[in-house]
C-alpha cells in the first residue's frame, strides 16, 4: 500500500515510521526541510523502549512530483488542515482515500469540501510520539489503538485493508462501525483536560492535585456529554470522570498536553476542534455548554498575548 502523510511531526513520523519499517510505501511530507533532509540522508531514528532503530522511509517537503497514493493520512495541526489537503490534493488519484488522525472534531467536513466526501473516511489514534530533533522520534505506538471507519458506519474493504496495513506493521488496529461515536469518546478525553492545562500551565503530576481543576474538568465533560446525546451519538462513557481518569493512564507526572505545549511555543492551539467542537455542538442541538465555552475564550486569549507579546517565559 501506497501511503502518504500529510503532516511529519511527532506522531506522524512515529506511525509513518512503523509502517514503513513493516513493508508499506510511506513517504512522509512536511515543510520542516531541516527534518526532511535528515531522514533522506540518515534515515528516521525511532525511539521505543529506550532503544533507537534507524528506519529508511522518504520524505518530501511538498507533495510535488510524488505521483497519486492509495491512502493519504492527514496529521497537520488542525487549524492547517484546509491547506495542507489542498497542497497535497495532487496525491489523491480516482481511488485514493483520506484519513484524519488528528485530535478532535471536524477535520473531516474540512477534507471533503475539498476531495469529496465519498473519499473521506475517519480515524482516532492513541498512539503517541515525542519529537527529540530532525529525524529522531520517540515513538509511543505498541499496544496503543488505532481505529478507523467509514462515517455512514458502513465496514467496507477499504477500511479493512488499512487495518490490515497498520497490523502487518504490528500496529494494534480495529474497524469501528461507529467510528463517530469512537471520534467523541476520544475527544472527552481532550476536552477534560488539554485546556486547562494549557490556561494553568501545569502537567498532569499537579493537574491532577488541584480539586477546583478537577471540577472545572467534570463539567467540561458533562457538557460534551450532553451535547453528543443530544446528537444522537452513543459513546461509552458511563460519566465524565471516566474520561478525566483515562486522560493520565499510563502517563507520567511531567506529562505535559499538546495544547500546553503549543502555548508554551508561542504557537496557535487546536481549541477549535476539541472545546470549541463541543461549543458548536451544544449550538446545533440546543445545549448550553457555558464551561467549554468559557475555555476556549481563556484558550484564545492567551493564544493573542503568545501573538503580542511573544511566547511566556
Amino acid at each position: 500500500m501506497k501511503i502518504a502523510f500529510l503532516g511529519a511531526g511527532a506522531l506522524g513520523s512515529a506511525i509513518g515510521g512503523s509502517l514503513a519499517e513493516g513493508g508499506a510505501d510511506v513517504v512522509l511530507v512536511d515543510a520542516w526541510r531541516d527534518h526532511v533532509d535528515a531522514i533522506n540522508r540518515d534515515g528516521l531514528t525511532l525511539r521505543e523502549g529506550g532503544s533507537d532503530r534507524k528506519v529508511r522511509v522518504r520524505a518530501a517537503a511538498s507533495a510535488d512530483g510524488l505521483g497519486t497514493v492509495d491512502l493519504v493520512v492527514v496529521l497537520v495541526k488542525s487549524y492547517d488542515t484546509r491547506a495542507a489537503i489542498e497542497q497535497g490534493r495532487r496525491l489523491v488519484g480516482p481511488d485514493t482515500v483520506v484519513m484524519s488522525l488528528q485530535n478532535g472534531l471536524g477535520h473531516e467536513d474540512v477534507l471533503a469540501d475539498v476531495v469529496g466526501r465519498e473519499r473521506v473516511i475517519a480515524g482516532k489514534t492513541y498512539k503517541g510520539g515525542v519529537l527529540l530533533g530532525p529525524g529522531q522520534v520517540i515513538a509511543g505506538v505498541r499496544g496503543k489503538e488505532t481505529v478507523i471507519g467509514e462515517l455512514d458506519g458502513r465496514v467496507t474493504d477499504r477500511v479493512r485493508r488499512i487495518a490490515e496495513a497498520f497490523a502487518a506493521a504490528g500496529l494494534d488496529a480495529r474497524v469501528s462501525g461507529d467510528i463517530v461515536g469512537t471520534m467523541w469518546d476520544k475527544l472527552m478525553i481532550n476536552v477534560a483536560t488539554g485546556a486547562l492545562a494549557g490556561i494553568t500551565r501545569l502537567p498532569y503530576g499537579e493537574l491532577y492535585d488541584v480539586p477546583e481543576v478537577e471540577a472545572c474538568a467534570l463539567a467540561a465533560v458533562d457538557e460534551a456529554l450532553a451535547a453528543a446525546k443530544a446528537s444522537g451519538v452513543r459513546v461509552s462513557w458511563a460519566d465524565a470522570r471516566a474520561p478525566w481518569l483515562k486522560a493520565k493512564e499510563g502517563l507520567p507526572p511531567e506529562f505535559r498536553t499538546s495544547m500546553l505545549q503549543s502555548l508554551e511555543k508561542g504557537s496557535r492551539t487546536e481549541i477549535d476542534y476539541v472545546n470549541g467542537a463541543v461549543v458548536r455542538a451544544g449550538e446545533r442541538c440546543g445545549v448550553a455548554t457555558p464551561v467549554n465555552r468559557t475555555l476556549v475564550a481563556c484558550v484564545k486569549g492567551l493564544e493573542r498575548r503568545n501573538a503580542r507579546f511573544g511566547k511566556p517565559a
